[in-house]
């Protein structure tokens, strides 16, 4: 299995000085070590719930696929700029594919807690073909891609726990 790129962590005033490194860097929450993708999806699952209350589905879907294709410039230039094209703070990826999961899971805190765990076991053990993806794709789209695969991994697993009725 690749690691992310481990590099030096650049300072909060470096991701501040661009928007695209703030986003990249998920608001800052890439830079809490360690587990700098856990911190980012904690800080997307937080940003979620006033998001969902306040926002019609169609509003929420609208802004997730702003959210990646931004994203997608944001972290390959974030990456150009570090010359580490998934440096491990880079966290935007976790969190727009958390917040595509939380979009299409039930609402209930149960779902979205088993949601998050699943998560983030398919982002952290990258099964095929996840971990081919990561290992191959090394510009924006690939950051996000294999998280999206991760989320595509939690939904398939979610969908047939609420077939079996554990969300009710």
């Amino acid at each position: 299995m690749r690691a992310r790129t481990r590099v030096a962590y650049p300072a909060f005033a470096w991701i501040s000085q661009r928007p695209s490194r703030f986003v990249a860097f998920g608001l800052g929450s890439g830079l809490i070590r360690p587990a700098s993708g856990t911190w980012g999806t904690v800080l997307a699952w937080l940003l979620w719930q006033p998001a969902a209350y306040w926002l019609g589905d169609a509003v929420l879907g609208l802004l997730l696929a702003l959210a990646l294709v931004y994203g997608c410039w944001a972290c390959h230039r974030a990456g150009q700029e570090l010359n580490a094209p998934d440096h491990v703070g880079m966290v935007w990826d976790e969190m727009v594919a958390f917040w595509l999961v939380l979009w299409l899971v039930p609402a209930g805190w149960l779902a979205q807690v088993c949601a998050f765990v699943l998560f983030r076991i398919f982002d952290i053990v990258k099964p095929p073909p996840i971990r081919y993806f990561d290992a191959r794709m090394k510009n924006g789209i690939g950051v996000m891609w294999d998280d999206l695969l991760a989320a595509g991994y939690t939904l398939l697993v979610m969908a047939i726990a609420v077939r079996l009725g554990a969300f009710q």
